[in-house]
């Protein structure tokens, strides 16, 4: 499936460097690559493009304030070098988050979730009203003081462990609840996340960058221990492109 892409970026050499990494990859095409919010605005009265990658910073309107603005909103890629922006992104329902200066193999990363989002809601769109839901389980409840709080996997980020209690890092907040590291190992999808230390499981979905000894998540450098390393280098080299 070839998807339809809008570039809005305001600085020159980043809007350059986008432009070229979505030529480089077939299923994506390139309709506008815009350095203004106002021109985006114009362009999407006459365009439907299936994904947005949008600066945060600009001029005259922010990014944020575009998607505000915005009724019919594609999928959306946000783009910046400052990582607070993340959490109001993903308030606004924006797929990914990419943190400049962008590597190709990030960008690409945030290819393929974007089809995965892509095709969850055609699939979504087309399925007839009489078929029943998947019996699939993407959340959990962890119990927060005296209450229960549901947590998705897609946000969280990585969880550490406190002797008898964890904390779960999420976009939003991070919580602390009586659990182990085991049990939740056994809990959460597989192929999503692994446990790199004994102390840390993270989510490959939030991993950016991957060092011998270290993964950054979320903008935080976790350790990796010699233990847990095999399992995680063999999650890390299923999705790295040769």
């Amino acid at each position: 499936m070839t998807l339809t892409c809008l570039i809005v970026e305001d600085e020159p050499l980043a809007r350059k460097l986008l432009t070229q990494y979505v030529e480089k990859v077939p299923s994506l095409e390139l309709l506008a690559a815009l350095d203004s919010p106002l021109a985006a605005l114009e362009f999407l009265k006459n365009n439907h493009p299936d994904v947005l990658f949008l600066d945060v910073q600009m001029p005259e309107i922010t990014g944020i304030g575009l998607l505000k603005i915005l009724q019919r909103k594609p999928i959306v890629v946000l783009t910046t070098a400052y990582s607070e922006y993340a959490i109001e992104g993903y308030e606004l329902d924006v797929t990914d988050y990419l943190l400049k200066p962008i590597t190709f193999e990030r960008f690409l990363k945030c290819v393929e979730k974007i089809h995965r989002v892509k095709d969850n809601g055609a699939a979504s769109s087309t399925a007839p009203v009489t078929t029943p839901a998947k019996d699939t389980e993407d959340y959990l409840f962890v119990k927060d003081g005296t209450k229960s709080v549901r947590i998705n996997f897609a946000d969280i980020q990585y969880i550490e462990g406190l002797k008898d209690y964890v904390r779960i890092h999420t976009p939003k907040k991070i919580i602390t609840t009586l659990q182990s590291l085991k049990k939740l190992t056994e809990l959460l999808p597989p192929d999503e996340f692994v446990r790199v230390h004994h102390s840390n499981i993270v989510a490959m979905h939030w991993v950016e960058e991957v060092y011998r000894d270290e993964v950054l998540v979320a903008g935080h450098l976790i350790s990796v221990s010699d233990t847990y390393r095999p399992a995680f280098k063999a999650m890390v080299d299923e999705r790295l492109l040769k």
